[in-house]
């Protein structure tokens, strides 16, 4: 199935999910994530959750990330590329035109700084390829990370059975965590 129509696909999954099932996987997400031993690094990357796209409520593990006294950083679109601030208890957020959730200014974190990123996706497969909505601002801010950043995609659902196709810029997911499982997808 081509990328296009993997997106589709899942965007009809999404929309038959109640919101009282979204919260509920979401929360067995953030239950699946504090089973993974990454709690004792300095910055988590986290998406703040587009509700209209029904994406995961990412609120739970921006939770943790506090509760472990780690620092949270949140991407905000700037052109064709993100940044990346500090979410700290006085940042300022804005919905974006994609309804996005960004901050509206604060402490610049670098890519390379960032030692786990939780990422959105759409659909992935049991290779650990991911498919977004096709922006690819997720896959130019992957090479900008050093080699040894976590990438651990969220999802409501299990991997795909065929393999997605990939182009040369697409960065693989080191684990991608459902309500129910914790895939794992390369050596770490």
């Amino acid at each position: 199935m081509n990328k296009e129509d993997l997106r589709k696909k899942y965007i009809i999954f999404r929309k038959e999910l109640s919101i009282s099932e979204m919260d509920d996987m979401s929360l067995k997400i953030a239950n699946q994530a504090l089973q993974l031993d990454i709690w004792d690094f300095e910055f988590y990357h986290l998406f703040l959750s587009i509700s209209n796209q029904k994406e995961i409520n990412t609120e739970y593990l921006l939770q943790i990330i506090f509760g472990k006294d780690a620092n949270a950083v949140v991407p905000k679109v700037n052109g064709k590329t993100l940044e990346h601030f500090l979410l700290t208890d006085t940042t300022k957020l804005k919905l974006s035109k994609w309804d996005i959730p960004e901050p509206v200014k604060g402490i610049k974190i670098e890519p390379n700084q960032i030692d786990v990123i939780f990422l959105p996706l759409l659909a992935y497969d049991k290779q650990g390829n991911r498919i977004g909505y096709g922006k690819g601002f997720y896959d130019k801010f992957l090479v900008d990370c050093r080699p040894e950043t976590l990438k651990i995609g969220l999802s409501f659902f299990e991997p795909e059975e065929e393999n997605i196709e990939v182009s040369d810029h697409d960065v693989a997911l080191d684990y991608c965590i459902t309500p129910e499982n914790i895939h794992k997808f390369k050596s770490n």
